[in-house]
């Protein structure tokens, strides 16, 4: 497995590969990989002949009240298990090498305005930005995101449709720990009593699964998962929200393909979690 710094060298590599016929696929990650980027990359081999891992904590997707400094790092761990994983090649640049004075940017309007996009306001114009960027540095045939960070996925299929790249985006199942809750880097914050509280989030994704149908006022199944998580003193809602999965607008009744999401404190610990509801 080759290991590439720099933007020229990572170019390099993949247009031999390429000369070669050979199709290349991505995951894009901020790195503190855990199992669920452990099945994006076995998606990833499983499809592609080279198996590419991009690791770069974005500055770009920060917040005013975020501290990135304190974002959970360990490249030596990543690295073994992109490894054993049967990755090719990660791409791991500094911010320096990805950002030069920036002043261009990719935003995208509408499907950022709600959800995580409503609390974390510049969010997405990161997002959007830095996998413009690895499109435009690794040019994939695929990159691959877990249904976990539902509104990302949206987001980045709607980029990839307006901006003309020529990528498959392939989303890939949440993966789950045995307790229901969803795999993040960021579980690494929580405490005992926090990683129990977190629980109320899984029972409440499975109360609304019980009580969702066609018809249902989204209020009733807002207020029946908002009772639960409200029951645990050490959560705190951020939001729960019923939006229609193409589009990331709240609807008011299930008449449609609907995303349940929801964002949650636990301590200091913000987690959020989906689930998808069909007519």
């Amino acid at each position: 497995m080759q290991v590439f710094k720099t933007i020229k060298e990572t170019r390099q590599a993949i247009k031999y590969w390429k000369k070669q016929g050979l199709t290349i696929g991505l995951v894009p990650t901020m790195g503190y990989l855990h199992e669920g980027h452990g099945s994006l990359i076995e998606r990833c081999r499983k499809e592609n002949d080279i198996v590419g891992v991009s690791i770069f904590v974005n500055p770009t997707q920060s917040g005013a009240n975020e501290d990135l400094a304190k974002y959970p790092r360990d490249f030596e761990r990543d690295s073994k298990i992109c490894s054993d994983l049967g990755a090719d090649f990660i791409f791991c640049p500094d911010a320096g090498e990805m950002y030069i004075d920036p002043q261009a940017y990719v935003n995208i309007n509408t499907l950022s305005e709600t959800l995580c996009g409503k609390s974390r306001p510049t969010h997405f114009k990161g997002v959007c930005t830095v996998v413009s960027k690895l499109f435009n540095i690794v040019s994939p045939d695929r990159a691959y995101f877990g249904e976990k960070d539902a509104q990302q996925l949206a987001i980045i299929r709607k980029m990839v449709e307006d901006l003309n790249f020529d990528v498959e985006i392939v989303g890939c199942p949440t993966v789950r720990e045995k307790n229901g809750l969803a795999k993040s880097s960021r579980n690494v914050y929580l405490s005992d009593d926090e990683r129990k509280a977190s629980l109320c989030i899984s029972k409440a994704i499975k109360k609304g699964l019980n009580v969702i149908h066609s018809g249902i006022e989204s209020s009733e199944v807002i207020d029946t998962m908002e009772a639960i998580i409200n029951s645990e003193p050490l959560a705190k809602i951020d939001y729960i929200s019923v939006v229609d999965a193409k589009t990331m607008q709240p609807v008011e009744k299930i008449q449609k393909d609907v995303l349940v999401a929801m964002a949650v404190y636990v301590g200091k610990t913000r987690l959020i979690d989906n689930f998808s509801y069909s007519i």
